[in-house]
């Protein structure tokens, strides 16, 4: 089968990933083989390819937003257990079978006997998998996951719609639930990619009361965002008309930290939804004032990956909207190109590799 592989880390404008035929896998027991129909391009592909995360395995087949058909379940003796399937399904997964169109998102998989996995957040597992990172991903014609972690794609979408709602959108659900807003309070999105623009489709349908303000670097980004309803768009530097409940900040940078805080009332939150900062603008934190930007009992928290919970509350949240992404398609040998042009922050909604 043909894949796009991360042979070694490097800069994206040297075109690291690298068209390859390679063995097509073969499910273990409790996996699933899926033909590939598109995969969404993400930031955190970036980060991996260019080392600013922990170094994956190489060479490793990048992508966590896939769309497929199911060829084949090897249930062994874990699928023929009714009282597992039925465990799988209370846990917001169903059972699959060949012909079924399924999704896999950044989680691959996790240990499901810790305390994190037992209390529902197995986002926090020690043992995480991360699709595309810690196992092979969905830049390539076929690719196997455990069935547990196979999410069904609701009829709502068809698969380039489907595929930024595995990623983007389910981390920015997760986000969203952490801030704790209530509807009609203010809330602030500093950054307008992919996760951003669904953020703010889902707060208008949750939220109908609720403010949303903003903070994007380009034009261009501001003017989609008051095209998709925001109530104020303007640069991260810029001083909206209110102070905020709560704040999602989606930047690899700090600056927009210390500037959010500034933005928050008493008490507000500010949830980063981020992989990773830069090292580069770390001296933006030199600007920390403990009485501007802390006082007042303001909160900072973060988002570590996603649950199936998530991913499978937010798909048929999706549908019930209905929640219909702006997607750009490439083809599987253009990753390169797309992934370069997500760095370069020619975005608008979010880009798919067509693979089949």
């Amino acid at each position: 089968m043909k894949a796009m592989v991360i042979a070694r880390t490097g800069r994206l404008e040297d075109a690291p990933l690298e068209l390859r035929d390679v063995a097509q896998p073969v499910p273990a027991a409790g996996e699933i083989l899926i033909k590939v129909s598109v995969c969404g391009a993400c930031h955190t592909e970036l980060d991996e390819i260019e080392g600013r995360t922990p170094p994956p395995k190489l060479p490793v087949i990048p992508g966590h937003q896939v769309v497929g058909t199911v060829v084949s379940v090897n249930a062994g003796k874990t699928g023929d257990s009714p009282s597992e399937r039925l465990r799988r399904t209370r846990r917001g997964t169903v059972p699959v079978f060949p012909g079924d169109r399924v999704g896999v998102a950044w989680i691959f998989s996790a240990c499901g006997r810790c305390e994190f996995c037992l209390s529902g957040q197995e986002n926090l597992c020690a043992d995480f998998q991360a699709t595309g990172r810690d196992a092979n991903g969905g830049y390539a014609e076929y690719m196997i996951v455990p069935e547990a972690f196979a999410f069904q794609i609701p009829d709502a979408f068809i698969d380039a719609e489907a595929a930024p709602l595995l990623c983007a959108g389910a981390v920015g659900y997760r986000s969203l639930r952490l801030t704790g807003i209530k509807d009609g309070q203010a809330l602030g999105l500093t950054g307008f990619g992919a996760s951003g623009h669904l953020v703010l489709k889902t707060v208008l349908f949750q939220y109908p009361q609720t403010r949303v303000y903003v903070f994007a670097r380009s034009r261009e980004e501001q003017v989609f965002a008051r095209e998709l309803g925001a109530t104020w768009a303007g640069d991260t530097n810029d001083t909206p008309p209110e102070l905020l409940d709560a704040i999602i900040d989606t930047t690899p940078v700090w600056m927009p930290v210390v500037a959010a805080l500034e933005r928050l009332k008493p008490g507000g939150r500010l949830v980063i939804n981020a992989i990773r900062k830069e090292e580069v603008d770390k001296q933006a934190l030199l600007g920390l004032d403990y009485a501007k930007h802390l006082w007042m009992e303001k909160e900072i928290k973060s988002v570590a990956n996603v649950t199936r919970r998530d991913v499978s509350e937010f798909l048929a949240l999706a549908a019930r909207i209905p929640i219909k992404p702006e997607v750009q398609e490439y083809r599987l040998e253009d990753g390169n190109q797309a992934l370069l042009e997500l760095k370069q922050r020619k975005i608008r909604g979010a880009k798919v590799l067509r693979v089949g």
